[in-house]
């Protein structure tokens, strides 16, 4: 088939591509081959693509491959932050839907695209992301393959193919809200948000660290139970200080994973968490997310306790499990989904409960009603979810089946409920 003809074929829909003729440059062989994947041609043309990308018995013909595919890879990563997407959701979306070898590729060009901006043109916490991936940035296209395959054990023709199937799902992202500003945007600059108090928030991390390690679940519990107080407290402090109902402060947002299993039950639990702190929790089922709205000290504050929660209900749930092992029956699916369920519910209570005694506490000791203070602050939380998602659906959660795993799941957590339903795109 003639080159022409054989796009004019590539257009209509449901063809299949034929693959690279001899006089196609490496930026069409890697273009033409990512296009069929995203149709799903997953054929001899592709083959014959990462084949031709792969003969490296030509240096300069290799060097030029090696460049295509690594500049394709940079342009793709670029697309991912057009479209709101974040360095660590990005990896670790890949990790879900190719595995940890695409992860570990997608990590070195996330890192290769840092470098080309100026630090200062780098928003702090994205720069932190991405030097939290640990990825090596590739010093040239040619090398990138190369240490690709020494790294892995792959042939060239292998690690052209991984290349491959990765710019596919990285051009199929799908859109999400900018949480921030990619990178070569940012300006640094006094932010208009009240600074969030990080020597309490450390004393946070150090009282859920020492819950999460403890054997003791009445100790784990008190523990979490303080941490939760003192991210109440230091929330009523910065809300009384920002107090202005006729214009309340812009809410910020960040996304958390929610995985799988009992992806269901441990959006709950992060939706409960939100609840306790004054934020709002919108799961992305289909992408294994949450997106958690509110103040940012609060929102660090869910994040920091709902990672800990997590922490020591799988720990429980191990030593639960192990119980049941040694009485002869093993601990099944449906136990360890009421079990998660059960916590959820549970935490929801005490944290709750949590928030509400350190409320009050304030409003005796300053005289202050805090009920006008922290409605316009939720008024300003919800307006922020209701601009960013539009109209939201809600989803049942499935209930408990096992009567054991709910008893076990409601004395690990001993904290809260305000519902099992979680927020849906």
């Amino acid at each position: 088939m003639s080159r022409k003809g054989r796009r004019r074929g590539d257009a209509r829909a449901g063809a299949e591509w034929a693959g690279p003729t001899p006089s196609d440059t490496p930026v069409e062989v890697v273009t033409g081959a990512v296009e069929a994947l995203v149709r799903d041609q997953d054929g001899g043309g592709v083959d014959l693509a990462a084949a031709r990308l792969a003969d490296a018995e030509d240096p300069a013909w290799a060097e030029a491959s090696g460049r295509a595919l690594l500049d394709a890879l940079l342009f793709a990563i670029a697309d991912a932050w057009a479209r709101g997407w974040q360095p660590t959701e990005t990896v670790r979306h890949v990790a879900r839907e190719s595995g940890p070898l695409a992860a570990s590729v997608c990590a070195d060009a996330v890192t290769a695209d840092l470098e080309r901006h100026s630090a200062a043109a780098v928003d702090p916490r994205w720069t932190e992301q991405v030097r939290a991936l640990a990825g090596r940035a590739p010093s040239s296209g040619d090398q990138h393959l190369t240490r690709l395959g020494s790294e892995h054990g792959l042939l060239r023709f292998e690690a052209v193919e991984v290349v491959l199937r990765l710019l596919a799902l990285l051009r199929v992202l799908p859109p999400m809200r900018r949480l921030g500003p990619p990178p070569g945007t940012y300006r640094p600059g006094a932010s208009l948000s009240a600074p969030v108090d990080r020597g309490r928030l450390q004393r946070v991390r150090a009282l859920l660290a020492k819950a999460e390690s403890t054997e003791f679940p009445q100790e784990a519990e008190a523990l979490t139970a303080r941490a939760q107080e003192m991210m109440a407290r230091h929330s009523i402090d910065l809300a009384l200080v920002e107090h202005d109902p006729g214009e309340p402060e812009a809410a910020s947002a960040r996304r958390l994973p929610v995985d799988s299993p009992y992806d269901e039950h441990r959006a709950v639990l992060l939706n409960e968490v939100a609840e306790a702190n004054h934020c709002r929790a919108v799961w992305h089922r289909e992408l294994g997310l949450s997106t958690v709205m509110g103040f940012p000290g609060d929102v660090e504050a869910v994040d920091l306790l709902y990672t800990s929660l997590l922490v020591q209900a799988d720990a429980e749930m191990r030593v639960s499990g192990a119980r049941r092992d040694r009485s002869g029956r093993g601990a099944r699916k449906d136990f360890r989904a009421s079990f998660m369920s059960a916590f959820a519910v549970r935490v929801g209570e005490r944290l709750n409960e949590s928030a509400r005694a350190a409320e009050e506490a304030v409003t005796a000791e300053t005289g202050t009603d805090l009920v006008p203070v922290f409605a316009a602050r939720e008024r300003a939380v919800e307006a922020a979810v209701e601009e960013a998602f539009g109209a939201l659906t809600s989803s049942r959660v499935r209930g408990p089946s096992d009567a054991e795993g709910w008893h076990e799941g409601r004395a690990a957590a001993d904290a809260a409920s305000l519902g099992t339903r979680a927020r849906l795109t």
